[in-house]
């Protein structure tokens, strides 16, 4: 007499349990803290590997290099030159992307998105990232009435999510 226990085959229960497991991971992203700075998963690099200094000194998106890095706020920061390097370590508030480097446009709504290093502005000597080209046009069209709403949320949304 042949006795079934569960619901069937055992690539079949491990493959449920996988998809369970799957779903809760998924479902309670809640519970994890928002970093104050967005970094990359991997490395946990800020603007993704982007010179926050360049931004100013030569008003574009330039890729920094792993031979001039600096570690501020739990994130590594990486720079075209050890002159940038060095600019930020003296200021660092005053070079880093506003809002942690999160969208701008996307805290204005509430919600913190990752971005383009490409997509930035600069408003009142600060630095402003954008998730993408068509939404830092959307963004460009009422910054500062965006800039006030993602100034408002910004704190709500750290302690939210803390």
């Amino acid at each position: 007499m042949h006795h079934s226990y569960g619901s069937g085959h055992p690539i079949r229960m491990v493959i449920l349990s996988f998809m369970a497991l799957i779903t809760v991971v998924l479902f309670t992203n809640v519970a994890y803290a928002i970093d104050p700075i967005n970094k990359t998963w991997f490395r946990g690099l800020a603007i993704h590997g982007y010179d926050p200094v360049a931004y100013f000194t030569e008003e574009k998106a330039v890729e920094g290099s792993d031979e001039f890095e600096y570690e501020w706020q739990d994130a590594t920061w990486r720079f075209s030159s050890a002159e940038n390097r060095d600019k930020f370590i003296s200021m660092p508030e005053r070079f880093a992307p506003q809002y942690g480097g999160y969208c701008a446009y996307a805290l204005a709504q509430g919600l913190t998105v990752d971005i383009d290093p490409e997509a930035w502005t600069i408003v009142d000597d600060k630095l402003y990232l954008n998730v993408n080209k068509s939404i830092q046009r959307t963004w460009q069209q009422d910054l500062h009435r965006y800039i006030a709403q993602a100034d408002a949320n910004w704190p709500r949304v750290l302690i939210a999510q803390e």
